[in-house]
């Protein structure tokens, strides 16, 4: 009951702005992955704070659930409606309110895609580097602290989000960080924001740090006779400090799906594909410095190229490499893990991943932004086969298990959503009980997104 007055409350506010349809609402409860549908029971579209503000003090008053939702590219369930409630649509809240190229900063509401901002800053000279591969909303890749193909080079949300505006659990509006470089004044609560997954408020505006498009740039893809060996010349590649902007690995799983899906061509090996950025002369030496290294690993086909088509077509295979692993069985669906380890431990981690998918008679290829440690298992299945279902969240637990062993993390880029809770544990320890204390100071109620991170 409590739920239909605050819609009813809604509606005088919003009218054809929200929505109770069962169609509407179901879009708004899937998942990219293997979580049983979850709709809300209505979905409004805020155009700005003041409008967040007041959903979100309305929800409070009937103790009704609030589950912010930006482009639903997330993998961990974050905006399934588990407990029902409110999603609260931010794609009409999507502009550039203001671009500042001499401080290298842009001022953007959270509906905006990573696409259309870089659209909107290619006059300016300047970019937004953080590449999830989907087309995220920027305000969802700040609440998961999601990175990309990039962040070997430009770092991950984290280190691109300056400042926020967030509507809190009982509708107050505060603002977190600034437009400097650096502060060391009071609590940092844009890093407490950046990666709360909506579970301690909805961010409403965000200050982010920009970077120059670079002179030039060239792509390459090379094959490898094995995965350790692609993966020990990674590691190598980091050690020697080149500067590389992107090194993504391909298993031969993964090959051969792009190749079905994008008639790529590709020897059905391990691959590493590569981006330089620089100069004419700093992008020429990088790529043959980098071809220098991986020749000693047994690397075939190098060939690197500036030509922007070449990119641009690399690129979008790599962006559809998840749609094309699902091809590998079509009509299935899949449990999807990341695993980010110390660089060091990288060709441990991944031989290891490997061994436990065969061994589990899974099809799961593994591809990753291994330049940063960063790698994924998409772990294939049939969601109505029990058997399967059980099998594939092992392997994803034993996984990260392994990965821990190493010193490294549970997710290095999904968030821990509803798929990973148990592992948070695993990996945070009694520190868990610290971010539930965060939780429930910002939260007492627990409408904000709940069921995500940790259960209350």
């Amino acid at each position: 009951m409590e739920v239909k007055i605050a819609i009813s409350e809604m509606k005088s506010l919003f009218g054809a702005r929200l929505s109770i349809s069962k169609g509407e609402c179901a879009n708004h409860g899937s998942s990219e992955t293997w979580f049983a549908p979850a709709p809300p029971d209505a979905v409004v579209w805020p155009e700005n704070t003041g409008e967040v503000s007041e959903i979100v003090k309305i929800c409070a008053r009937h103790h009704v659930p609030v589950i912010g939702y930006g482009a639903g590219t997330s993998l961990e369930g974050h905006t399934s409606a588990i407990h029902g409630g409110i999603c609260v649509d931010f794609s009409r809240m999507n502009n550039v309110l203001q671009v500042n190229d001499q401080d290298l900063t842009a001022r953007v509401q959270p509906g905006i895609t990573r696409e259309d901002l870089n659209h909107e800053l290619r006059a300016t000279g300047l970019m937004f580097p953080v590449d999830p591969g989907a087309n995220a909303s920027i305000g969802g890749m700040a609440s998961t602290r999601a990175s990309g193909t990039t962040a070997v080079c430009y770092g991950t949300m984290r280190d691109n989000v300056l400042a926020m505006e967030v509507v809190l659990a009982d509708g107050r509006v505060i603002r977190t960080g600034s437009g400097a470089r650096k502060s060391a004044s009071g609590y940092d609560l844009t890093a407490l924001f950046c990666g709360a997954e909506g579970t301690l408020g909805l961010i409403t505006e965000l200050t982010l740090r920009l970077h120059g498009q670079p002179e030039a740039v060239g792509a390459a893809v090379c094959a490898f006779p094995d995965m350790e060996s692609a993966v020990n010349a990674v590691i190598t590649t980091v050690q020697c400090a080149i500067p590389m902007a992107r090194i993504e690995f391909l298993d031969d799983l993964a090959v051969d799906a792009v190749n079905k899906d994008a008639n790529m061509g590709l020897p059905v090996q391990p691959h590493l594909l590569v981006e330089f950025h620089g100069s004419d002369c700093a992008v020429k030496e990088q790529a043959e410095r980098f071809g220098e290294i991986i020749s000693e690993f047994g690397a075939s086909g190098f060939d690197w190229s500036t030509q922007a088509e070449d990119r641009n077509r690399l690129w979008a295979m790599r962006h559809r490499a998840y749609y094309a692993c699902l091809g590998l069985r079509p009509g299935k669906t899949a449990v999807v893990t990341d695993v980010c380890v110390p660089v060091s431990r990288l060709a441990e981690a991944v031989i290891s991943a490997r061994a436990l998918i065969d061994e589990s008679g899974l099809i799961g290829p593994i591809l990753g932004h291994v330049g940063d440690g960063n790698f994924h298992a998409i772990l294939l299945i049939d969601p109505k086969d029990e058997v399967e279902l059980k099998s594939a969240k092992y392997v994803s637990e034993q996984m990260v298990v392994q990965g821990l062993s190493m010193g490294g993390t549970a997710t290095g880029e999904h968030g821990i959503g509803m798929g990973k809770m148990d592992l948070l544990v695993q990996e945070h320890g009694e520190s868990v009980s610290v971010m539930k204390a965060i939780k429930t100071t910002f939260d007492p109620e627990n409408i904000m997104n709940p069921g995500k991170v940790f259960p209350l």
